[in-house]
């Protein structure tokens, strides 16, 4: 009879939280006041994906954009997308920085305010993922992590606030994951750097609004961006890149990189402290906030059903998904990513 209570407990509390998170999704998408027009935006990891899209936007609105990224060919493709989205000449600037260095976040940050002018809104959206069972990651996998998805954002953040405090106004918007909320399988240095992030975004965000900054920490869940391909995978290479790339192209489960963009830049002009991206990573993240040992323990099984550790020595190095392609991965299943990343400047 405990069992069955406890059972039909469970099943009405999953019913709330789903009510809750469509609730959450709907009041989200409410358009904030600020006006994006004018206003400089540097955007971390913008040559393509989501930062290319978020730049796009930003540039439909006026804003007055620059990207980093590494790839100089790349940070060319997008620029010459930007411009056909509307922007002009004076108003696009593109830099090849590595983030993962200080002095050249430093000296990014110097010539965007020495070009475009002191930087109104910071957006820290570059990232890693690498993607694999626990026994084929070491520790330089947790290292990287950390350093594009703690340290950078840090780093960018100090680097912009001065000049953000002396105006007494400033919007900093962190992109981390529904991963920084809920430790995934087959995904721990992604997950523990962004739980990093997640913490660091919170902490700057409580002791800075009194400065008039505002911090908005952004948690999506599955996204259409079509960088799945630049996915690093470990263990074995084809089914760990299989059920990732057959994952993130889900519809219903995942949503569009246009999508996930307004609604990154209106929680932006709300000011909003935080915002999950989709329904299934709201709900994800309400149970996990009200049953983490329950959450983990299903997590747990789900672990499971995934590809095992591999055995060689080959498993253990890291893997584009680009290089780990087999039949399922360029089948209807992936359509919608790859229909994404020929438009978002991801192809390999």
């Amino acid at each position: 009879m405990k069992n069955a209570n406890r059972s039909k407990t469970n099943w009405l509390l999953a019913a709330g939280l789903g009510a809750a998170a469509l609730a959450a999704t709907i009041w989200g998408n409410r358009r904030g006041s600020y006006d994006l027009s004018r206003r400089v935006v540097l955007i971390t990891g913008g040559s393509r994906g989501l930062g290319l899209v978020l730049a796009r936007q930003a540039v439909a609105e006026g804003a007055r954009v620059a990207i980093c990224a590494r790839d100089e060919a790349e940070l060319a493709r997008a620029r010459q997308d930007l411009l056909m989205a509307g922007a002009a000449e004076a108003d696009v600037l593109t830099l090849s920085r590595d983030l993962t260095n200080e002095v050249e976040v430093r000296t990014m940050v110097a010539e965007v305010e020495t070009r475009l002018g002191p930087i109104d809104v910071l957006v820290n959206n570059a990232g890693i993922i690498t993607a694999g069972p626990l026994d084929n990651m070491d520790v330089r996998d947790f290292e990287d992590s950390m350093a594009m998805h703690f340290w950078a954002p840090l780093h960018a953040m100090l680097a912009v606030l001065p000049s953000m405090r002396q105006r007494g106004a400033g919007r900093v918007v962190n992109i981390s994951s529904l991963g920084g909320k809920v430790a995934l399988p087959h995904m721990a240095p992604y997950s523990a750097s962004k739980f990093a992030l997640v913490g660091l975004s919170e902490g700057f965000r409580a002791e800075l609004r009194q400065h008039g900054i505002s911090v908005t920490t952004v948690c999506p869940g599955l996204l259409r961006t079509g960088s799945v391909g630049h996915v690093e995978v470990k263990g074995q290479h084809e089914k760990e890149f299989a059920w990732f790339s057959i994952a993130d192209s889900l519809p219903g489960f995942t949503l569009s990189a246009e999508q996930a963009a307004r609604q990154i830049w209106n929680a932006c002009r709300r000011g909003d402290g935080e915002v999950i991206l989709s329904l299934p990573a709201k709900f994800l993240a309400a149970f996990h906030g009200l049953l983490p040992g329950t959450t983990t323990d299903i997590l747990s099984w789900m672990n499971r059903a995934l590809p095992a550790t591999g055995e060689s020595a080959a498993a253990n190095v890291r893997r584009k998904g680009y290089d780990s392609e087999s039949d399922i991965t360029r089948s209807p299943l992936t359509a919608l990513n790859r229909k994404a990343a020929a438009k978002n400047n991801e192809l390999g």
